[in-house]
């Protein structure tokens, strides 16, 4: 497609001096379904077999898994339908998986570890799906094992991310600066997107950000997902708009609101409640407490928050060890119910809370951060993931009650049911007389 050789006559520009690339780094932001993978393989194909030498090529997306898929039902099923086909060899064996070119070079996967890449020269480092990276530990990984490479290049390559994208965020905005100032020495950017203003249901804009509209995308396949998809999730994933940028967030509780509650030196000074939860794709969990402080006000925090599910049940086998809960409250019915065999067979008490439970427990949280009368009696610690929990949460109906809604939310909203769950675990388990609790405190770390 135009936008794709338009992209590769200026990454992979030579300097007439020098005969080496121009830019070593390469920077992409373009909406989903655009064509990246196909322009990417090619640029990864090009060079393993232009450069005349051997090159190391390593490839990465949000998760190694992640990565893997892609490397194989993409990249190695593509090149075995191709006429490159006998020009290569595979290997599959977990651990050491790589497309192995004759000439000797490689195009391997790795994880998005600081220690990706580490040991060994690097010719052509790829950060795809970058907007799931919180911090540039992986591009501080390649970086070293490209400084000795004659014609090094470092791409990273994603669609708009949301708050946590703190790594592809920098990138943009040094991107964009670089644009505007007319700055093109090393590094080159790319970026296909709508201005936040634009009507985001009107076939122009949609004309306007994507690249592939008319070639590989119908106007009717996009009329369609626009009709069915949340708004924020429709206008990063096909306006290449970041969500903290157009304003679809604080819709429940208010900012200022939320704001108010924090403090950094809040603690409890009783018994605690655990609860966890699972976000809908097991991408995260989240473990939170409550409990009550001495001035009687309730406290919630984020314990622990981390990619996948593995480590919660040895996670809250420590807590509940180390604080003897009132509770530890787990939704059946929600994604982090399949933990529930694992927390019981490690012989953790788990509470079960009913539907009328969880939507009970809303109320009890909204109550606390913002009653219709009197001030706020609830306090958290702050915490990012929360944070943006709450910044992008939307509610659902339960009955006569509401529900927070972790399918439609913008973001990850695990942290905030769980603490909303713990505040219900411990209102309902944990209320004990202010002289029968425990003496110490309650630290984030213990």
């Amino acid at each position: 497609m135009p936008w794709q050789r338009y992209v590769v006559d200026v990454a992979l520009e030579v300097d007439p001096d020098t005969g080496l690339l121009v830019y070593r780094e390469v920077g992409l932001t373009v909406p989903r379904q655009s064509g990246k993978t196909t322009l990417l393989l090619a640029t990864m194909v090009h060079r393993a077999l232009g450069f005349g030498t051997r090159q190391n090529i390593i490839y990465t997306a949000q998760t190694r898994g992640a990565a893997r898929r892609k490397w194989e039902e993409e990249h190695v099923a593509t090149l075995e339908r191709s006429q490159f086909r006998k020009l290569f060899t595979v290997r599959r064996q977990l651990g050491q998986e790589a497309i192995r070119w004759k000439n000797g070079s490689r195009h391997s996967i790795e994880s998005n570890t600081e220690k990706a890449g580490h040991g060994e020269t690097l010719d052509l480092g790829v950060i795809d799906e970058a907007f799931a990276h919180e911090d540039d530990r992986l591009e501080q990984a390649f970086r070293p094992a490209m400084i000795t490479r004659p014609q090094p290049q470092l791409w990273y390559l994603s669609t708009a991310g949301t708050r946590r994208s703190l790594y592809l965020k920098g990138k943009v905005e040094a991107g964009r600066a670089r644009c505007e100032a007319g700055v093109t020495e090393a590094a080159c950017y790319f970026e296909w997107s709508a201005p936040n203003d634009a009507d985001p249901g009107d076939p122009a804009t949609w004309r306007a950000c994507m690249p592939a509209l008319g070639y590989t995308v119908t106007e009717a396949a996009v009329r369609a997902e626009f009709e069915t998809m949340k708004l924020s999730e429709f206008r990063r994933a096909y306006l290449n708009q970041w969500q903290d940028d157009v304003p679809n967030e604080w819709q429940v509780i208010p900012e200022a609101t939320w704001r108010a509650c924090a403090d950094v030196r809040s603690e409890i000074a009783g018994r605690v409640a655990f609860a966890i939860h699972v976000a809908p794709d097991r991408s995260w969990a989240a473990i939170a407490v409550a409990g009550r402080r001495a001035d009687g006000l309730l406290h919630v925090e984020v314990v622990d928050y981390r990619p996948g599910t593995k480590w919660v049940p040895e996670r809250a086998s420590q807590l509940v060890e180390r604080w003897d809960p009132a509770a530890l409250v787990v939704d059946a019915g929600s994604p982090a119910g399949s933990l529930i065999a694992d927390l019981e067979a490690a012989g953790l008490e788990v509470t079960k809370p009913s539907s009328r439970d969880v939507g009970h427990a809303w109320g009890q949280f909204v109550d606390a951060v913002m009653p219709t009368e009197g001030d706020a009696t609830l306090r958290y610690l702050p915490h990012p993931a929360l944070d943006a929990a709450v910044a992008g949460s939307v509610t659902r109906r339960l009955g006569d009650a509401k529900a927070w809604d972790a399918r439609a939310a913008g973001v990850d909203i695990s942290p905030l049911v769980a603490v909303t769950l713990a505040l219900w675990g411990y209102l309902t388990h944990g209320q004990v007389e202010r002289e029968e609790a425990p003496v110490e405190p309650w630290v984030m770390w213990g």
